[in-house]
């Protein structure tokens, strides 16, 4: 390698690690400072004012029929740049050591809480970490260790038949591929979506009933099934934002969307919601 050529690859190098630096510092910056008034309002409470019972129920009713306005594409952007501001690394709240617990995990998580499942996991993942010492450890004993999970039977079977899938037809590991995934007994389409973006960091959005209500409630992504969510938020959430989306809304919809009384009072992107069953309150100066 010539000088010239020596030269020409140190000063890449150079600007590679300016560049590198400079990224950092740029993650290490406050929010812009209408985000910083947001997210302080929600801090505090006062985001927005819910409004009564009467007016939240027609404002569900409008949801549901898909009335509510669009978003655009400036919104949406903004609404992310706030979760990531507020949560820059969320993760999921279902106990895992790998791959293969993660997907046990996921699966015994339907229509159950992740705190429950939670509680159950520590003592099955001691005794079974992996598909061989699962398929050893029988369905018995699993549906024992399980017992405190609803649908633990079913759950149970599952678990033993996918371990057993998995030792004979994948070499005792977890595939990276959605239609392998589909294909074990008690996995649908959720749950290869959780397994591939968790494990594999693929940015794929698993829409559970918290993240279908957010999509509907809030006019960003509306759909009269979790497919038809899904792809619509695959379609609108900005690229550098997908990989981490599911974690954001689902967070939000457990804990700031709620259900029956939204907390619209603590919500960062309030004033962004198309829902109409609040006032949002002027930022502060």
């Amino acid at each position: 390698m010539g000088p010239r050529t020596m030269a020409q690859k140190k000063l890449a190098q150079k600007k590679q690690a300016q560049k590198k630096q400079a990224q950092k510092k740029a993650a290490r910056k406050k929010p812009a400072k209408p985000i910083r008034h947001r997210l302080t309002a929600a801090r505090k409470g006062k985001a927005a004012r819910v409004k009564p019972r009467q007016a939240r129920r027609a404002a569900d009713a409008k949801a549901v029929h898909g009335e509510l306005p669009q978003w655009t594409a400036a919104e949406i952007e903004e609404a992310f740049r706030r979760f990531a501001a507020a949560n820059p690394d969320p993760r999921t709240e279902l106990n895992s050591v790998n791959p293969f617990t993660l997907l046990v995990a996921v699966v015994l998580s339907a229509q159950a809480t992740d705190a429950g499942v939670n509680k159950a996991t520590p003592a099955l993942f001691v005794l079974a970490d992996t598909p061989e010492k699962m398929a050893a450890l029988g369905e018995e004993r699993v549906r024992e260790l399980i017992k405190t999970i609803g649908l633990f039977r079913t759950k149970a079977k599952n678990v033993i038949a996918l371990s057993r899938i998995l030792v004979e037809q994948h070499g005792g590991t977890v595939p990276h591929d959605r239609a392998a995934l589909e294909a074990l007994p008690g996995v649908g389409r959720k749950t290869a979506n959780v397994v591939l973006n968790v494990a594999f960091g693929e940015p794929t959005i698993a829409v559970d009933t918290h993240i279908f209500r957010v999509g509907n409630r809030t006019g960003l992504a509306v759909g009269k099934t979790p497919l038809e969510v899904e792809m619509k938020l695959m379609d609108v959430v900005p690229e550098k934002y997908r990989l981490h989306a599911h974690h954001w809304l689902i967070l939000h919809g457990r804990y700031t969307c709620l259900a029956r009384r939204p907390l619209c009072e603590t919500c960062i992107i309030a004033d962004l919601c198309k829902w109409p069953g609040k006032t949002v309150n002027a930022p502060a100066a």
